[in-house]
């Protein structure tokens, strides 16, 4: 099989496209066709060397994909089966899903029925499934409130905005790019902020008092601000950290009147998350949901892709197709 691997550490053009063996299924793991799969911004710090001992090189990245059953080994899965799989250490403890095939594990393979486009299916589980768990799960958004997402035009932060503007929330979106405000606004922003790292006054001009909620994306550098937007008891989310600080020492001193929670892909298993990921497909298909494709690529064009992902130039999600 064809398959972009990492050797070591470095820029884009480490991700060399090669041939490998073609995996062999084995008890609890299932081999998948790869049809597509999203770009994640912990690949891209992967493949800086930033996962420290956690990934071994050499390594194929890729923390989710799309495609079917190519041999269901006991899972009891189909053959042909349309597929997703995302996290459980996927190209990090083993390689994911950046390959004509992935041996995954079958407690991370979740069976989906969909005719959308392979480009759009790819562009859903994870971030779909990051945007659903911190917003149900981890902030228990309810229709009438006002929510911050910081890091507005990320893919998660684009899922966030159209999940809670269905759950009846206001939404504000932030941006470093005036350039990316225009989308934000049509992917359903009530209010787009420009962040030049504090924001929170603004915000609290926006909503009198503050938000309900704030979803975390950037990362320490600007979670407390973010929870001086907050109300007094409102509850804030860290859930990503796009800005590749990862010290908490960075955060500094919080607000004291607030809730604060954590959301973690790493949770995400079939079992659990399933029928969720089958209702949020649905909901693309019909319209209610924006996937928020921004480019697509193909798997000759991964170190491409990654350098369009570092650059930020992105506004949702980029996927990439594998023949």
């Amino acid at each position: 099989m064809r398959a972009a691997v990492v050797e070591r550490p470095g820029s884009p053009e480490v991700l060399q496209v090669r041939d490998l063996p073609d995996p062999v299924a084995r008890p609890g793991w299932v081999v998948v066709r790869v049809k597509a799969f999203g770009l994640n911004r912990s690949e891209m710090f992967t493949r800086q060397g930033h996962s420290g001992d956690a990934v071994q090189f050499p390594r194929v990245l890729g923390i989710e994909c799309v495609g079917v059953v190519e041999d269901a080994s006991d899972s009891g899965l189909a053959v042909g089966q349309k597929v997703a799989a995302v996290m459980g250490d996927m190209g990090r403890a083993y390689d994911g899903g950046y390959a004509e095939y992935a041996l995954l594990p079958t407690q991370q393979v979740m069976p989906i029925d969909t005719d959308l486009p392979w480009s759009t299916f790819g562009a859903i589980p994870e971030t779909f499934l990051t945007a659903w768990g911190s917003l149900v799960e981890s902030l228990g958004v309810e229709a009438g409130g006002a929510l911050l997402v910081r890091g507005g035009s990320s893919s998660v932060g684009m899922a966030t905005a159209t999940l809670a503007k269905r759950m009846g929330v206001t939404v504000l979106a932030t941006t470093r790019q005036e350039s990316k405000v225009g989308a934000l606004r049509q992917n359903g922003a009530d209010h787009v902020v420009i962040d030049d790292g504090g924001i929170a006054g603004r915000v609290r001009t926006l909503c009198p008092g503050g938000v309900d909620y704030a979803l975390e994306l950037v990362g320490p550098v600007t979670y407390a601000d973010s929870a001086r937007s907050l109300k007094p008891g409102g509850i804030v989310c860290w859930a990503g950290i796009l800005a590749n600080v990862w010290d908490e020492d960075a955060i500094g001193e919080l607000p004291r009147d607030l809730r604060a929670v954590r959301y973690s892909s790493h949770v995400i298993t079939a079992a659990g998350y399933t029928d969720t990921l089958q209702g949020i497909v649905r909901s693309v298909e019909s319209g209610a949901y924006r996937a928020n494709v921004h480019r697509v690529f193909t798997l000759d064009e991964i170190a491409d892709a990654h350098r369009y992902m570092e650059a930020n130039h992105a506004i949702g999600k980029l996927v990439v197709t594998v023949p």
